[in-house]
């Protein structure tokens, strides 16, 4: 039986679990997912070690960075996002041979491209880690300018702080890469001047437990056009099943 599987830490939250194995009991795969919740990057080794019959990885936080410089090539969509969420596992005699691509942004552009109008030139993208980097890929890939918004003082990015009416207004897309407002933290949300959005605003958000953030509320509350992280996250699985199989 072929194994799949998801590494990062901790993996509670998890969803690609649940959509694999259905997938695979659906379509009659010989094939089984499974989490590996590692605490630290260094026992990925003996991930692939112990489970000879790997034929693919999801990566997800906190490894989508770090576990790059254990594979044999990268995409060069992952290498120009700095991220690796999908790796593709083959075995050639007793030599493993691990290939990294990025499925984060095929999802992502997929899902919000629908959603653009001609006005829609300029966003913001709030956090700075992996999911951030495929997010700006994207929105450049599809001709918009970007800015990070972080909580500290990092070069290239502003601070939520400088974050004013006038800023959403010309920066009219609006995408939460940080985990504020996931479950059990319902009641959180990115510090933004809500009142300011209007119907010109898309505000997108990667979380999608639960299915309306406050982010996405508040937002709707002011005419914003609002959608969650779920039709991402199965457009990145169907693609990652694509990457396994050597589709790239």
């Amino acid at each position: 039986m072929d194994i799949y599987g998801l590494i990062g830490y901790p993996l509670g939250h998890s969803f690609s679990i649940g959509y694999h194995n259905q997938r695979f009991a659906d379509e009659g795969i010989n094939a089984k997912y499974v989490n590996f919740e590692i605490p630290s990057i260094d026992e990925f080794i003996q991930v692939l070690g112990s489970n000879p019959d790997l034929k693919g990885l999801n990566v997800t936080i906190p490894y989508k960075e770090k576990v790059m410089p254990y594979l044999d090539y990268i995409s060069p969509e992952a290498r120009a996002i700095g991220a690796v969420n999908v790796i593709r596992v083959l075995h050639e005699g007793k030599k493993i041979i691990l290939r990294g691509y990025n499925s984060d942004v095929i999802g992502f552009t997929q899902s919000i491209e629908p959603m653009l109008e001609d006005y829609h030139k300029k966003a913001l993208i709030l956090g700075t880690g992996g999911a951030a980097k495929a997010v700006a890929y994207g929105l450049k890939s599809l001709g918009l300018e970007c800015i990070n918004v972080s909580r500290y003082e990092k070069e290239g990015t502003i601070q939520y702080s400088a974050v004013t009416p006038e800023v959403v207004e010309e920066y009219n897309v609006i995408v939460n890469c940080t985990p504020l407002g996931m479950f059990p933290k319902t009641e959180e949300c990115p510090p933004l001047p809500y009142e300011a959005l209007t119907e010109r605003n898309i505000l997108y958000d990667l979380i999608y437990n639960p299915d309306e953030t406050m982010f996405m509320r508040l937002g709707a509350e002011h005419g914003a056009n609002v959608k969650n992280g779920l039709e991402m996250l199965l457009l990145q699985a169907f693609a990652s099943w694509e990457f396994w199989q050597g589709k790239e």
